[in-house]
């Protein structure tokens, strides 16, 4: 058997970090099994249909490595791959359910219903359906069409139950009444419901494996019952964990405490093989102690027998810590574009190439997310340094002020802008002042710098230039003398 599985969002927002874990289970699941994963989207949904979501989900699937072989802007020979593009098939599998007398039209208003409802939940029953259109003669149903009322299509509930044996949760059994009583499946614009269009589309897909959060288990009674009225097979289904929040609850989107929509994460300077690697790791485990894996190690290691019942906490300083990881070992060429856009957004304009690949060199392995080397990026280009306060108390020993003078006239007289050349300047430092250690060193970072930590002097003397260090360095001797 060939395995194919596919992702099919609704393009009703931004890609969630949700939808992304979903995505890369069902990717990984179909790579390591040499399969098909299919991209597909569920646009049934047009009140809450956002315009060019579809493509933006496309562009954030592709950003995290995750590639489809068939699909959406893909094709393949089992297309078309959006919903509203397969209406004319859905409406021939409906013909098909009415005809055999499996669905029938129902004509009761909203207004009808909800007053079922409530009297349901008054009296504390579960509400569903009562089938009232389910007994309606022929000749009435097609005056009614005739005449023009509202229907929708609605799918008569057999009376035996259905189960079957989710790949992580074991065997699942539901009676009929589990599903609410007959239940839509095409609304009264003639669009299908999720239910219906996502069975019809993953029965002539021939898909053979469906990965989803384990929201979906109540879907899934309601999807086997439509398979049986087809005569066809349902796929192998596999229910995953949900995404806790700290609070350990199921984690909302409107919850501000977590960066949780894959553009953020884009905006903010996260490596694509970082987030990888972390959704990876949401509900599932590989054993053992190793937790950085690469994409080919994830996908050759990836299971369902490793898949946790229970939910999987969205740990976000783990996800910081694990995209330092994967800066501090990136090759800094790879990031070039990336960062000057990212300096740029910012109002910091880096010099050149040469200049830029070179501070990433220098900062990347003091960064977890790539926003972080602004403040770098500004302190080694400002004209006007700040004094952070352990800067100012180095610089009002009774040293600095002689270190500084004969820093300043050295690099003033010589200076090649290298780094080796600053290094050497400060060795002649020490020879000409005799000072050495913290005491040489620190009162050049403080000027310079602002601050007593931070990456390679010499490196950071070399990306600020000749020019700018001397300034730094007569600037601070003015404060300093004002002081004294």
């Amino acid at each position: 058997m060939t395995v194919r599985l596919r992702y099919a969002p609704s393009p009703t927002g931004h890609l969630h970090i949700g939808g992304a874990r979903t995505a890369l289970f069902n990717y990984l699941y179909a790579m390591h099994h040499q399969g098909t994963f299919i991209l597909r989207i569920e646009d049934t949904d047009l009140e809450r249909h956002v315009a060019n979501a579809a493509d933006e989900f496309a562009e954030n699937l592709r950003w995290l490595g995750i590639e489809w072989q068939e699909g959406y802007q893909v094709g393949g020979s089992f297309g078309p791959y959006t919903c509203m593009e397969r209406l004319g098939i859905y409406r021939d599998h409906v013909d098909k359910l009415v005809q055999s007398g499996r669905a029938y039209p129902c004509f009761c208003t909203e207004d009808e219903l909800s007053a079922v409802r409530e009297k349901q939940q008054a009296e504390g029953v579960t509400p569903h359906y009562l089938g009232t259109c389910r007994a309606l003669a022929e000749d009435e149903r097609a005056i009614r069409i005739e005449r023009g009322d509202a229907y929708t299509i609605r799918f008569r509930v057999p009376e035996h139950a259905v189960s079957f044996d989710d790949l992580i949760r074991g065997a699942l059994h539901f009676e009929p009444e589990h599903v609410g009583g007959d239940f839509v499946i095409v609304k009264s614009n003639g669009v299908p419901v999720y239910n219906f269009a996502v069975t019809v589309d993953d029965m002539l897909m021939e898909i053979t494996h469906v990965i989803r959060g384990e929201e979906h288990i109540s879907n899934t009674p309601r999807q086997l019952y439509l398979y049986e009225s087809f005569g066809a097979n349902p796929p192998i289904f596999g229910h995953v964990p949900l995404i806790l929040g700290a609070n350990g609850k199921k984690l909302s989107k409107r919850d501000e405490s977590i960066v949780q929509f894959i553009d953020q994460y884009r905006e903010l300077g996260y490596l694509p093989d970082a987030i990888f690697n972390f959704l990876a790791l949401l509900g599932w485990s590989p054993g053992g102690e190793q937790e950085v894996m690469t994409k080919q190690e994830l996908i050759d290691r990836f299971d369902l027998e490793r898949v946790s019942k229970s939910g999987a906490f969205f740990d976000a300083a783990k996800l910081q810590w694990m995209n330092g990881h994967y800066l501090h070992a990136v090759d800094p060429a790879t990031l070039l574009e990336e960062a000057r856009a990212l300096l740029f957004a910012r109002g910091v304009a880096a010099p050149d190439d040469e200049w830029l690949h070179a501070f990433l060199s220098l900062v990347l392995e003091k960064v977890t997310q790539l926003t972080e080397i602004e403040g770098y990026a500004r302190n080694l280009l400002s004209e006007n340094v700040t004094l952070e306060r352990d800067a100012q108390e180095t610089l009002a020993s009774p040293q600095a002020i002689t270190v500084l003078e004969c820093f300043a006239g050295v690099i003033d007289a010589e200076c090649d802008g290298t780094p080796d050349g600053f290094k050497a300047a400060i060795r002649r430092v020490q020879d000409e002042t005799k000072i050495k250690g913290k005491d040489l060193f620190m009162p050049i970072r403080a000027a310079l710098m602002g601050t007593l930590h931070g990456p390679d002097l010499n490196r950071s003397l070399s990306l600020i230039g000749c020019v700018r260090c001397v300034k730094r360095v007569r600037e601070a001797l003015v404060k300093m003398k004002s002081l004294g």
